[in-house]
């Protein structure tokens, strides 16, 4: 069996980088996109103003209440109809790709907001207290003194919910998104080497995750020092 896996992944490899591309497109978009999103929200959960910290809070722990799996079921049906229904056209390109990008980011956003607002709080009050006896505004305040002080506190968690985010990729397989897992089960079926190709996809996730881990462990001693 395995020795027919071999010969076989010889020939469908290109599919399988293809598929890990998807998978990394799917991963980059939902973190740059959550982090942006999630700092907006920190910064709404923080304002004192009582209505943008309560919907910033409703956000956060509703997203946070919901299974992953749903919310990208709810996304692979509701952005095409929203799309229709704002811009009059149907969505073009790969619907199930374009629904898991805005699933995943809107969904990581809620835990993203929560680590970026425990990295603000992290800043002691004397920094803005300065800023602010310097003529500074809030909005300069956060954003050349606190944020980036902030963000280099909550770099390896930020790192870390990445690759949380990496291994919650597969469950795209769910509305037909042909990642590096859906390609890897796809193949197997058809070629009745299931139980190979499903071995080495999850080889492939655990090796990536460690490695990522050990290289944001290696790097939160480092900003410590």
């Amino acid at each position: 069996m395995f020795s027919a896996f071999f010969a076989d992944l010889q020939q469908f490899a290109p599919f399988l980088w293809t598929g890990f591309v998807t998978t990394l497109k799917i991963v980059i978009t939902a973190a740059i996109g959550g982090v942006l999103i999630g700092t907006i929200l920190a910064l709404m959960r923080l304002s004192s103003s009582k209505v943008l910290n309560f919907v910033a809070k409703t956000y956060v722990n509703l997203f946070r209440s919901i299974p992953l799996l749903l919310v990208l079921m709810w996304f692979y049906f509701a952005v095409p109809f929203i799309y229709q229904a704002v811009t009059g056209k149907f969505v073009s390109g790969d619907t199930a790709f374009i629904s898991a990008a805005v699933a995943f980011t809107l969904f990581e956003a809620a835990y993203f907001a929560e680590i970026v607002r425990a990295g603000i709080q992290s800043i002691g009050k004397g920094q803005s207290n300065a800023a602010y006896a310097l003529g500074m505004t809030y909005g300069q305040t956060m954003r050349l003194i606190i944020l980036p002080q902030a963000f280099r506190k909550m770099t390896p968690l930020l790192l870390q919910q990445t690759i949380i985010l990496f291994q919650d990729s597969t469950l795209v397989y769910a509305i037909g998104v042909l990642d590096f897992f859906r390609q890897s089960y796809n193949r197997g079926d058809l070629m009745s080497l299931l139980v190979p190709y499903i071995l080495f996809a999850g080889l492939v996730y655990f090796t990536i995750s460690i490695i990522a881990t050990y290289a944001v462990q290696h790097l939160q001693k480092r900003l410590k020092i």
